[in-house]
């Protein structure tokens, strides 16, 4: 018997893949948590084989700790918009587990089985896109102004909380829309976000 810990924040979600993952016979969920802080203790207190998690919990972060602290729990994150850069970061979080919450039920069991045997469960379109996706073109300091860019600030505020000029964070600005192919920096954001670089 598989023990399963779900992690999710969404009430009527929690109670589908509950239902979903309870219906097979070699699975059975022996926890819930709906915040990020009672993931880990529900963890430790049941000892699941899998914890599945979904990314929007946060669950990154909730991915981490438990690859820390339960390393004999294997971690699955499910995300209701999977992208290459979001396989790469649930990579190294040492998830063995990303699919995205639109597959069959069928596949998520099998998902589950296989990373309760310590194999990964990438879904085959979402692992190629993260292998072809561009490699991070953007230096140390473009990221941290597309950072806090991303949080809409102004290039003044960019600036003070930099510590550099106006016209060095715009020169900043400028060099990360054309590394990236942006139109302008909120498409600059969204490209870095998507692969993973944000």
């Amino acid at each position: 018997m598989i023990r399963i810990l779900i992690a999710e924040h969404l009430p009527l979600v929690r109670r589908g893949l509950l239902a979903t993952l309870d219906a097979e016979p070699d699975l059975r969920v022996v926890a819930e948590a709906c915040h990020p802080e009672e993931v880990l203790p529900a963890a430790l207190s049941s000892g699941p084989d899998v914890a599945v998690v979904d990314l929007d919990l946060p669950g990154l972060p909730v991915a981490a700790a438990l690859a820390a602290q339960t390393p004999r729990c294997g971690v699955l994150l499910l995300s209701a918009k999977p992208n290459p850069g979001q396989v790469r970061k649930a990579l190294s979080v040492r998830a063995l587990g990303f699919l995205s919450l639109c597959v069959a039920p069928e596949r998520l069991a099998e998902g589950v089985r296989q990373v309760a045997a310590g194999r990964r469960a990438i879904e085959a379109e979402l692992a190629v896109a993260a292998l072809q996706s561009a490699t991070n073109p953007l230096t140390r300091r473009e990221l941290d102004v597309l950072r806090i860019a991303a949080g809409g600030a102004r290039s003044t505020e960019i600036a003070d909380q930099l510590f550099l000029s106006v016209g060095t964070v715009r020169n900043h600005l400028s060099r990360i829309m054309c590394k990236t192919g942006a139109r302008n920096r909120l498409d600059a954001v969204r490209i870095a976000i998507d692969f993973g670089w944000l």
